[in-house]
């Protein structure tokens, strides 16, 4: 900056003056007599990419201006141009005068341009993240500016890695291939990783000084007890935790805190310490708080909301959260901006401070309710317009309401489509005429899975499943070929595909589609799957087929989105016929060979209101479903009296099933926000505890027939009713994790018809949105199965405990592995309960 000051200075002062070509004599100009002159001509000179008439229009000369040499005019237009970074020098010549007509000729060096660059010093896979860091463009212009922010990139990207003390040399050289081009070379030497020894906390009496170095997450001491938080020094980090240390003492009413220096200082090659002197002040509270400027709401409304009584420690982000974004509740801005006052803000001022009390004014400028005008969505390459709008609870003409916004983007969460993490809200206000325009920004990741799989399946042996799952899908452009990527995609329809094998003795084969706007004016979902699973009985000996057992399915179903008693409930209902080939194949309680039928007919009312698919946070699922089928032995009485073969030609059941699943954040973001986008949700990684229970009751129309063996409860091990459990179709598979694979049966040895599930289960995100999401977790598990309903006692549980690891990868889906250890033994089954590895894709424990 300082040789461009220079270099204009110079440039003001000096004029290179021609007259006619044929005089070779120069004008002399006197500075204490300027004259004035008409521009005839400008030309541009020593420029080579660059447009001659974007440079004249850039300087503010034109042909037929007036103008004063020497004067403010030709100073104006060379800082005009020097304004714009696009050349290395400016000059500006009078080649001409006649009369009052003067021509000048305006001469530029360009900046070099980009011809290639290196980075030494460092190793391999360094210069390739930095490389990417630094987004070069060959030919682009090299600026002090460009050479300034890259040297940056290289000091942060070595700063969180811990290296202290890194130098970076950039050298210019001549590019001799190319005209104006160059190479810049930098010469990179990293420093040393350096570890934090020491990290002195002095001036500390009022607060444990164990709890402040909690709050610097990032900056940590060595000690061996630090695992999973290394001790290496991150300059940013470092600065954020300095805040974090005094926005803990203002939590605790020291309002007055600060630290008053701190220093780094070297211990040897390889540590520093950090010695960081804090002034504690006194601890404050709160008084008297008034309103002012509110006329919607009273004092005392207001007062309830805020929820801060006389006497309270003084604690401003506690009442920050409390005015402007609770995320564990209402607050004051909810309350306005849920009614369209979008023009809302309160201002806390301090009127008062005596001794260690503090007065404090809230005040409120209402201002009008906001309609809202347009409504954009930016960022959905691949979603089609309408997949999106028809999930916004923001249409232009109704009034602005803030919830409607968090709906939303809960909502475009929920698609799957998008990652979560990166779904942007920019509100547009217009305060000349009460209205917002609201800006969705989504990103949009790969929803389609390929699901790629092998497991053991005791009866089976090993089988391998292939699944394609295409999560929107579009029907209506399967015949524009040239829309595949790779098969046609953007209306948010699903389709999936999947085979199951173990070589000819089992085969499982499905496809479902669903399209969840049926019409496209409502969202009523319509769903079709069919499956067929084939299971073959060998003799040992001659490997000759013997007996088989083939299910073959098909079910129907419709479901809507109910608005009351929210419009987070929806209500199912669906149609499915089985029909059952049995042949020579042993199923305890049933016949050997029959072709059993099922009819059945489902209702499910569930409601779902979690804030995310993936890595839920907060919310609840709830679902109640109960299946029937037609009570054929109230039409036919004679039944009872039949053999197996002729009982179960139509099986006849009824069954209720009932989960629920919540979840609670732990860990909260301290960061109080509007509440308009996930931006304070994206910088933390919070704790979560999900709770969840299971019930499922089978129950028979006729006593005397009772239950037959089809459609009860199996617990134990993965949950997995594909391979490793096809010899239980039929059945409804209940995972436990900690115990083996369907080992956990009635009293009397039979699959039950009752049983109970409890889930504990703790969670934390190692990743979050991008590529992937993956969380760590443990859990606790209790659950049993009864086979006769007089036995049923839901404090007589197996228990578990265990962990394990979730990875979603958009590409495969959710990818699980558990370890779990079982408590309790189970009868007749020794080792049952110990330790066992669970594996599972494409699903969520049940």
């Amino acid at each position: 900056m300082k040789n461009k000051l220079l270099l204009i200075l110079i440039t003001l002062f000096t004029f290179v003056i021609e007259a006619n070509a044929q005089e070779a004599d120069l004008v002399q100009m006197s500075y204490s007599n300027p004259k004035k002159y008409i521009i005839k001509d400008i030309s541009v000179s020593g420029i080579e990419y660059l447009d001659p008439k974007t440079i004249i229009s850039l300087s503010g000369l034109q042909e037929g201006d007036e103008i004063t040499v020497p004067g403010d005019d030709i100073t104006n237009a060379l800082k005009k141009l020097w304004k714009q970074q696009l050349v290395g020098d400016i000059q500006i010549y009078i080649s001409k005068i006649e009369g009052r007509n003067i021509s000048l000729n305006i001469f530029l060096k360009e900046r070099p341009r980009l011809s290639k660059f290196n980075i030494e010093g460092i190793k391999k896979g360094h210069k390739k993240d930095l490389k990417e860091q630094f987004g070069f463009i060959t030919g682009q212009k090299v600026s002090d500016a460009l050479i300034k922010n890259t040297t940056n990139k290289v000091y942060k990207f070595y700063g969180e890695k811990g290296y202290y003390g890194t130098e970076v040399k950039v050298t210019q050289l001549q590019d001799t291939a190319i005209d104006n081009h160059i190479i810049l070379r930098y010469d990179v030497k990293k420093g040393k990783k350096v570890k934090i020894k020491y990290l002195n906390l002095n001036g500390v009496s009022k607060v444990k000084e164990k709890k402040l170095r909690r709050k610097m997450k990032d900056t940590k001491q060595k000690k061996a007890t630090h695992i999973l938080k290394r001790s290496k020094y991150v300059k940013e980090d470092y600065a954020t935790d300095k805040e974090a240390l005094i926005n803990y003492y203002n939590s605790l009413g020291m309002r007055d805190a600060r630290i008053i220096s701190d220093s780094i200082y070297r211990i040897d090659d390889k540590h520093i310490g950090i010695d960081i002197n804090i002034e504690e002040g006194p601890k404050y509270y709160f008084r008297n708080i008034t309103w002012t400027g509110n006329y919607l709401h009273n004092d005392e409304k207001l007062s309830r909301i805020l929820a801060i009584k006389k006497g309270d420690v003084y604690n401003k982000e506690l009442l920050d959260t409390r005015l402007n974004f609770n995320p564990n509740g209402y607050d004051v801005s909810s309350l306005y901006m849920d009614d369209g006052y979008l023009f809302f803000n309160v201002n806390p001022v301090e009127i008062s401070i005596e001794n260690d009390s503090i007065d404090l004014e809230m005040r409120i400028f209402e201002g009008q309710q906001a309609t809202i005008n347009k409504v954009f969505v930016t960022g959905n390459t691949k979603t089609n317009d309408h997949v999106v709008i028809r999930e916004l609870r923001t249409i232009p003409g109704e009034k602005f309401r803030r919830s409607d916004l968090i709906r939303t983007q809960r909502e475009l969460s929920m698609l799957g489509y998008f990652d979560p993490q990166s779904i942007g809200i920019l509100p547009k206000p217009n305060p000349q005429n009460g209205t917002v325009d609201i800006e969705y920004n989504v990103t949009e990741k790969p929803s389609d899975q390929l699901q790629l799989s092998g497991g053991w399946g005791g009866a089976v042996g090993f089988v391998g499943s292939m699944g394609l799952m295409f999560n929107n899908f579009s029907m209506r452009n399967i015949t524009k070929f040239k829309t595949w990527s790779p098969l046609p995609s953007g209306d948010g329809q699903q389709l999936s595909l999947q085979f199951q094998a173990n070589g000819k003795r089992y085969q499982a084969y499905s496809m479902g589609f669903t399209e969840p706007w049926l019409g496209g004016k409502k969202p009523i979902s319509f769903s079709v799957n069919l499956s067929r699973n084939v299971q073959r009985r060998f003799d040992f000996n001659t490997d000759e087929k013997v007996g088989h057992f083939i299910v073959n399915a098909v079910s129907v179903s419709i479901g809507k989105r109910l608005k009351w008693p929210d419009d987070n409930f929806t209500l199912r209902h669906s149609v499915s016929f089985l029909k059952y080939s049995i042949d020579n194949f042993n199923i305890s309680g049933s016949c050997q060979s029959c072709d059993p039928k099922n009819i059945s007919y489902t209702t499910t009312i569930a409601r779902n209101d979690i804030d995310q698919p993936l890595y839920p946070t907060k919310g609840s699922t709830i679902s109640l479903s109960g299946a029937f089928t037609p009570p054929y032995s109230f039409i036919d009485r004679s039944r009872e009296d039949r053999p197996a073969e002729e009982l179960f030609d139509f099986i006849e059941y009824y069954k209720f099933m009932f989960d629920n699943s919540w979840f609670f954040k732990l860990t909260h973001n301290k960061k109080a926000g509007t509440g308009f986008d996930l931006s304070d949700q994206k910088k933390e990684r919070p704790l979560v505890l999900n709770v969840r229970s299971h019930f499922g009751f089978l129950a028979a129309y006729n006593p005397r027939i009772g239950v037959g063996p089809y459609e009860r409860f199996q617990l134990g091990g993965d949950g997995l009713s594909g391979a490793g459990s096809s010899f239980y179709l039929g059945k409804d598979i209940i995972g436990l994790r900690g115990y083996q694979n369907n080992s956990i049966v009635g009293k009397d040895g039979n699959d039950g018809i009752l049983y109970n599930k409890f889930v504990m289960e703790l969670r934390y995100p190692i990743i979050m949105g991008g590529a992937a999401t993956i969380y760590a977790l443990s859990f606790l598990e209790a659950g049993n199965n009864w086979s006769q309903y007089h036995n049923y006692n839901p404090f007589e549980v197996k228990r578990s405990f265990g962990g394990g690891l979730r990875i979603f990868m958009p590409a495969f889906g959710l990818i699980g592995f558990d370890w779990g250890k079982g408590i309790d033994t189970v009868e007749g089954k020794p080792g049952a309960n110990g330790g066992q590895f669970h594996f599972t894709i494409g699903q969520m424990l049940r």
